[in-house]
């Protein structure tokens, strides 16, 4: 691996765009890209090196933070993402773009679908430089949301906004959508809507997704790919909805029926963020030390979480009273032991056993 980063670093230096042999293909023609790259306002770099699960690279974030470590050069550096051979993930080092925001829009967008990597990784480029990714990639997630309505049996909202706590603004991507999205191969990440509601309409609708997945359930054949796993997800998501006494506990059945969901539709799953739940979808893997904490974890966040945590900034966490929620005494939240599933993956089993009622 050090001989391949010194490599990588090595050409970077003398060209902002690196593609390895392999996937030399991949990017035939680059002079749009090398030309959007010169006109940025801050130095970006395009590191194009195949992800690999347990490999040199197993993802994003740790490809661009050591070839950053290696370059000592600020700026914005973009690769591919780890979700999907034909996604681009951003990462900021010393600048403040709204990369990520700019790779969101351009994997959210269906004009992009059928683009060649040249074409998308121009186009996020040219969104960094016009200080417009974060407003372009909220009209795509709006977008997206309509089409995930209009698509949807009903043509119901299943995309949910709560406002809890003092009125902040807060999001759940609900079943009955990603179910459909996913079966339609619509890029993530979920939309987030925002509004007001109240702790009991959170609960209302809890309700509603978990009937959801369990009508959805109903419909799938007893051969199909990982209906065990949702199964198990959703009878767990149940006995939290009967235990929920508190928003974190509400977010932890939206949490479990997130993950039913994901089972049930063969996928590789994709967690809500991991600071707060009900923001939607993490999309981005962060680095991440609890205040206090020696060890450095790997959780996937929403990208307003991501932004905070890379600026050494406290995230928009979902609380449990005062005390955000993964500061709780383990012993009695299993959302704290677990992480809501990412810091361990029995989160399931962990319910299913009562661990809910000790919590």
């Amino acid at each position: 691996m050090a001989s391949e980063l010194t490599r990588i670093a090595a050409s970077l230096r003398r060209s902002p765009v690196y593609v390895t042999p392999s996937m030399a293909s991949a990017l035939p023609a680059p002079e749009r890209l090398l030309q959007a790259i010169r006109s940025a306002p801050v130095p970006v770099f395009a590191v194009i090196v195949p992800l690999v699960a347990g490999g040199a690279w197993p993802d994003a974030e740790h490809l661009a933070d050591a070839v950053h470590g290696r370059m000592r050069r600020d700026g914005v550096y973009l690769t591919l993402d780890e979700g999907s051979s034909n996604e681009i993930a951003a990462r900021e080092y010393g600048v403040d773009r709204d990369s990520i925001d700019a790779a969101g829009a351009v994997n959210l967008d269906p004009a992009m679908d059928s683009a060649s990597l040249t074409d998308r990784l121009t186009r996020c480029v040219e969104l960094i430089t016009s200080g417009r990714a974060h407003a372009v990639y909220q009209e795509q997630s709006d977008a997206l949301d309509r089409r995930i309505r209009n698509e949807s049996p009903g043509g119901g909202g299943h995309s949910l906004a709560y406002g809890l706590g003092g009125g902040a603004a807060v999001a759940v991507a609900a079943v009955a959508g990603l179910l459909v999205w996913r079966q339609r191969r619509v890029p993530r990440p979920r939309p987030a809507l925002t509004g007001a509601r109240t702790t009991a309409e959170l609960r209302e609708r809890a309700e509603a997704e978990l009937v959801r997945l369990g009508e959805a359930l109903e419909d799938k054949p007893d051969d199909t790919p990982g209906l065990r796993e949702a199964l198990d997800a959703y009878s767990a998501a149940g006995k939290a909805l009967d235990a929920a006494r508190t928003v974190p506990d509400l977010a932890g059945v939206l949490v479990l029926v997130d993950m039913g969901g994901d089972a049930a539709g063969g996928q590789e799953p994709t967690p809500l963020c991991f600071f707060n739940p009900l923001h939607g979808d993490g999309p981005v893997a962060v680095r991440w030390r609890a205040v206090g904490g020696r060890e450095r974890l790997t959780v996937r966040a929403c990208g307003a979480c991501a932004r905070a945590v890379r600026a050494r900034k406290t995230p928009d966490v979902l609380r449990d009273g005062a005390t955000p929620y993964y500061e709780v005494d383990p012993a009695r939240s299993v959302w704290a032991t677990t992480g809501y599933g990412q810091i361990r993956g029995d989160l399931v089993q962990r319910v299913l056993r009562g661990d809910l009622r000790r919590a």
